[in-house]
């Protein structure tokens, strides 16, 4: 039997299908699983056991060339089982034109009905997103099911991370100020603000930002940097800028040695938890009762009760309002004392 999940939106949707890929192996032992991912996320998820083979999809790609090519590849594989956990009508139609005998996908939009064999209601707003994702289990009927990722990390970059982190005096703070989404991120300077405390309180500081965001990460470094305590940390090699200079696997392996991860809502906030990593995520445009928040008891949402929120499900380049007070509103003291603890063990039990 061939199983093959679909999953070409972000790096945080496709970790938050890891449980459904985790409890379809629990279901199915015996069966090769494809995941098809965002292209360029595709060695993030190699090394996850209950995968046999990860492929990604280009969407910038030739329109319909493209989409035709990749549903005849994917038909080549002749898959007994799609599932789908994105709800495009591109994605719909790749799946029809594979071929699976069963395939099963989000009953909206309308033509999903038609593209699809069965079909369950995605439920939008009630539940997290990873408990959505295993409602597309019900039409397999009862099973077991699994409710957190586990992320596999490349040996080499596990390696790498625990050379680095060898090295790193005191607790270590991971800082990812970037987002795609320009409003989801608070701004740099906050960032600064709580970076240059965690140093004064004798931690080391990691920032972290994708390829095209190392502007931002540069910048909250050098406000620190500007500081008395961030030069101090940076002559202790406590003060550290990889924006840009690690692959996926490098910055999962990363994240997953933290003593706390500081970020906005974005992917790699779940490479952190999903590690069970203390993390502190701020929420602006996006809500948590979307879904997409992080789980466990060492995860925090930072959020202002604004009428205006949210204003999209992933922010939109600016705030419509032109005022931003969903982030701006968030004080880098209210950030500082969730971190606080966390950072440096001063939880009670």
């Amino acid at each position: 039997m061939r199983i093959a999940v679909w999953n070409t939106a972000f790096l945080g949707d496709a970790v938050l299908t890891l449980p459904l890929i985790q409890s379809l192996r629990l279901r199915f032992p015996e069966a090769k699983t494809d995941f098809y991912v965002r292209g360029g996320l595709e060695d993030l998820f190699r090394p996850h056991p209950a995968l046999s083979a990860v492929f990604g999809y280009a969407k910038n790609g030739r329109f319909p060339g493209g989409l035709v090519a990749q549903a005849r590849r994917a038909a080549a594989r002749r898959c007994d089982l799609w599932i789908s956990a994105h709800g495009s009508f591109r994605s719909g139609l790749i799946a029809a034109l594979a071929g699976a005998d069963e395939r099963i996908g989000y009953a909206g939009p309308v033509w999903n009905k038609m593209l699809y064999t069965k079909t369950v209601d995605r439920r939008f707003g009630e539940m997290h997103e990873i408990d959505r994702l295993l409602e597309l289990l019900r039409p397999l009927g009862d099973g077991p099911r699994v409710d957190w990722p586990e992320i596999a990390l490349d040996p080499v970059s596990a390696r790498k991370a625990r050379e680095c982190f060898s090295r790193l005096p005191g607790p270590v703070l991971g800082i990812h100020p970037g987002s795609v989404w320009a409003t989801k991120r608070w701004p740099e300077e906050y960032y600064a603000e709580v970076g240059a405390r965690a140093l004064a309180h004798g931690a080391s500081l990691l920032l972290f930002a994708g390829k095209g965001e190392e502007a931002v990460s540069r910048s909250v470094r050098a406000m620190i940097a500007d500081k008395p305590d961030g030069r101090a940390a940076e002559k202790q090699g406590r003060l550290h800028d990889f924006g840009g200079r690690l692959s996926l696997p490098d910055l999962a392996a990363f994240l997953g040695r933290l003593s706390c991860y500081l970020g906005n809502d974005s992917g790699p906030m779940h490479l952190a938890w999903a590690q069970r990593r203390p993390v502190t995520a701020v929420f602006g445009p996006t809500v948590e009762k979307l879904g997409f928040f992080p789980r466990g008891k060492d995860a925090s949402v930072i959020e202002k009760d604004l009428a205006c929120r949210p204003c999209g499900l992933h922010g939109p380049t600016a705030c419509p309002l032109r005022h931003h007070r969903c982030m701006r509103d968030i004080h880098p003291d209210e950030v500082w004392d969730d971190v606080r603890p966390k950072l440096l063990n001063e939880r009670k039990a």
